[in-house]
């Protein structure tokens, strides 16, 4: 028993010592690279060529594309400023808008009658009516034309008959 548990210490510090010298130089291999272009006059890019193409493909070295440290953390930086530069617009715009679908919609008055706003409603539909495509959606200029209304089902409930 006490030779097993020997045999196995070995060969698992062999198993160790082999995946230590094996992966870095498996990591320079990931680096190969091919360019061919194919039947359709693509250019394909792999670090596999099919067997048809292995006499035009053409060897490319990849590690010219990456990054140096210093390029990355500028790049980092520099990615931080316009995050920063763009949060105050991008919080204002929240504030002062809600969207509906895509689209911006100006705030309602809560003090308006569910009359009012069923009307409001319904003239804003009639607005997009000649707008809308045979899918359903809406084109683009309704939106420089209609002011899109809420549907107030959800503040009113139901339309009443007059309301409609």
């Amino acid at each position: 028993m006490r030779k097993l548990c020997q045999i196995l210490k070995q060969r698992s510090r062999i198993i160790w010592l082999m995946l230590c010298v094996v992966v870095p130089f498996n990591s320079l291999n990931a680096a190969e690279m091919y360019r061919w272009v194919d039947e359709n006059g693509r250019t394909q890019f792999s670090d596999i060529v099919p067997e048809k193409y292995k006499k035009t493909a053409k060897r490319i070295d990849s590690g010219k594309y990456e990054l140096t440290e210093e390029q990355r953390k500028e790049a980092e930086s520099r990615m931080a400023k316009e995050k920063a530069a763009a949060a105050p617009t991008q919080a204002a715009t929240t504030e002062q808008t809600s969207t509906l679908s895509g689209q911006n919609v100006p705030p309602q008055p809560d003090g308006t009658d569910c009359a009012t706003q069923y009307r409001l409603y319904h003239e804003s539909l009639q607005c997009y009516g000649p707008y809308r495509n045979a899918n359903g959606s809406i084109k683009v200029e309704a939106h420089e034309k209609c002011i899109p209304v809420m549907d107030p089902n959800r503040k009113c409930g139901p339309p009443k008959s007059d309301e409609q």
